[in-house]
């Protein structure tokens, strides 16, 4: 694809760019498949140098950090007052699932950009996976207002990581209208791990969560 003198003479701003990038990615892996994304041809769609991309990204695992950085975005964005009035589960419910909705646009790219992270061979792409995972059980726990001391907290957050996991699990393969069938799992699944919590610690004693 032919590149524009005067557009490589005149860049966007850093995050304009940065934003740019990402969405030339993901429309290309919807064409072709996100192993097959080369951010040479992302270069050549927004009219830039190539080395312009490497100013910004270092490489496309990179634009996949940046696309799952868009769900903890979501996730920080305030609660609506009547949510934010709702029991801690249902804030949960509702803080995750801005993230799958954030995400649901490119659902089959996101999948594949996990699997691509977990390849056996590139540890420098897997090994941080542990360390983000908890950051986004934390800002899950921070977006819905969950101030709980020791040890509840950490049963929860354990609890709120698998559960994480099995709704991205269930989200993967979710062709479902709107995912109803994930919504359906983590709505009853999140149920269950409160009755469980509540069980164990005694009910929170209600807050609202400033919006």
């Amino acid at each position: 694809m032919a590149r524009s003198a005067a557009a490589s003479e005149t860049l966007p701003d850093d995050d304009a760019l940065t934003g740019r990038i990402v969405q030339a990615a993901l429309d290309q892996a919807e064409r072709d498949g996100w192993e097959n994304v080369r951010l040479r041809l992302v270069a050549d769609q927004l009219g830039v140098p190539l080395r312009e991309i490497g100013n910004h990204v270092r490489d496309l695992d990179a634009v996949a950090d940046a696309w799952f950085a868009s769900g903890w975005k979501a996730m920080q964005q305030p609660l609506p007052p009547d949510i934010a009035a709702l029991p801690a589960g249902d804030r949960l419910e509702a803080v995750l699932w801005r993230w799958v909705e954030s995400l649901s646009p490119h659902r089959r790219v996101t999948v594949d950009m996990l699997k691509t992270k977990l390849w056996l061979f590139h540890p420098h792409h897997w090994l941080p996976l542990p360390f983000n995972l908890s950051r986004t059980i934390r800002w899950l726990r921070e977006a819905a207002g969950c101030d709980d001391a020791s040890p509840r907290r950490e049963v929860e957050e354990v609890g709120l990581t698998w559960l994480f996991l099995a709704t991205l699990a269930v989200w993967s393969r979710d062709d479902n209208e709107n995912q109803k069938r994930t919504r359906h799992f983590l709505h009853h699944r999140l149920a269950d791990a409160s009755s469980l919590i509540t069980f164990l610690f005694g009910a929170q004693s209600s807050r609202r969560v400033a919006s």
